[in-house]
């Protein structure tokens, strides 16, 4: 989910300009997508274009600051600029609130990449279907060996994901997957291309406890831009996934921006304001944050994001806590160790250890079958990061759900 410049060499001018001709509507449905009567992404949309960042002032940040139950427009100060001389205040903050409601626990889990098949044209995203990469996917056999491999490291949870291509991981295919997972696992999350509500419920019954869908941006205009072909082109009805996965018996939603594609501090609050419209919709739903930032992907090394430096992904994270107390939040390996030892001290709750992004490489001595999604930052082992959380005083937690 990388770089916002498409490495040119990977196409030839005449399939970009076929492409261009061609092109759908991003705004359109679909044949076989399940359009809601929700207003939920028209009240996101309009927020999002409401918020000047600019606006906010000290007074306003501080404000939000001496509030126990933040309203939109504080979480919107407290994403401005103006919050930025204040970060110390709001990260004492939101440690407070963290420990609060979460005291010292981190939950731990693990990504299995399955498939890395897509049919999306993203220019920013290593699996994108015109990218020069080992493609492969996962047998059953192979599911169940990288699940056991993993299971052994002492994680109850794991995180199934696979590239965006219906025709490669049919929903059928990723329900058998979670069908193997909960031989392992006492937690299963799902991190596919959007299906419809009925497909949600077939996966939930098949194990899933909960989805993550990354809008990437919210910013339709620039998504537009981004998402070049496939059915990710098609803006509304991936906005819409956490509300038809909620539809579908799914206990949680996560969200989250590719922080740097466009206006990271909208995006945040599109993100934010999303989930706490999603949270009042269905009060029993558990809610989920991701903050990631771009990183270098395979076979293009021009990148060029919009900068977002460690103090602003503190503030953005600070930003949720504090707008949303009882979320949880997760810092995935795109940051380096120091910065997510960091955050799980302030604000978040939830890290992957012993990660990977390629196809099949949870095995020991077992050679990769498919390339990775993005470059990791931190490599640790489970051991490496649970002994790391240990010595900062947290407490590490391997499940947070128990079947009865």
């Amino acid at each position: 989910m990388q770089s916002e410049h498409l490495n040119k060499s990977i196409l030839s001018e005449e399939i970009l300009e076929d492409q261009k001709k061609n092109r759908i509507d991003h705004m359109t449905y679909l044949p076989g997508m399940e359009v809601l009567q929700s207003d939920v992404m028209d009240q996101v949309i309009s927020a999002m274009e409401k918020f000047n960042p600019e606006s906010y002032t000290e007074s306003d940040v501080r404000r939000a600051l001496s509030k126990t139950s933040l309203s939109p427009e504080d979480f919107a100060a407290l994403l401005s600029p103006a919050a930025t001389p204040l970060i110390e205040e709001i990260a004492m903050a939101a440690r407070k609130e963290t420990k609060k409601h979460f005291g010292n626990s981190v939950y731990m889990f693990t990504p299995i990449y399955i498939a890395n098949y897509c049919e999306n044209y993203c220019i920013y995203c290593g699996f994108n279907c015109h990218n020069k990469i080992n493609r492969a996917q996962l047998n059953y056999e192979e599911i169940e060996k990288e699940m056991a491999a993993v299971a052994k490291t002492g994680l109850q949870e794991v995180l199934i994901l696979t590239g965006e291509s219906r025709s490669k991981s049919t929903v059928q295919y990723i329900g058998e997957a979670c069908k193997i997972a909960r031989k392992y696992f006492k937690v299963i999350g799902l991190e596919i291309y959007p299906v419809n509500s009925d497909e949600y419920a077939y996966l939930h019954k098949c194990g899933a406890d909960y989805v993550t869908v990354f809008q990437e941006t919210y910013n339709s205009d620039k998504y537009e831009t981004l998402h070049l072909a496939g059915h990710k082109r098609i803006f509304p009805y991936r906005v819409n996934a956490q509300e038809r996965a909620l539809k579908g018996g799914m206990r949680g939603v996560g969200f989250g921006a590719l922080l740097g594609l466009d206006d990271f501090r909208k995006d945040a609050f599109a993100t934010g304001y999303h989930a706490y419209l999603l949270q009042r919709k269905y009060p029993h739903a558990e809610i989920a944050f991701s903050c990631p930032r771009l990183r270098p992907i395979i076979n293009n090394d021009r990148i060029n994001p919009m900068d977002v430096h460690e103090t602003q992904l503190l503030q953005v994270v600070c930003a949720y806590r504090l707008f949303m107390p009882f979320a949880g939040i997760t810092i995935s390996t795109r940051e380096c160790a120091r910065v997510r030892d960091n955050l799980v001290n302030i604000a978040a709750t939830k890290i992957s250890a012993g990660v990977s992004t390629g196809v099949g490489e949870h095995i020991e001595d077992n050679e990769k079958k498919g390339d990775d999604q993005f470059e990791i930052s931190d490599g640790r082992s489970v051991e490496e990061v649970y002994d790391a959380l240990l010595k900062n005083g947290l407490q590490p937690v391997m499940n947070d759900y128990i079947y009865v």
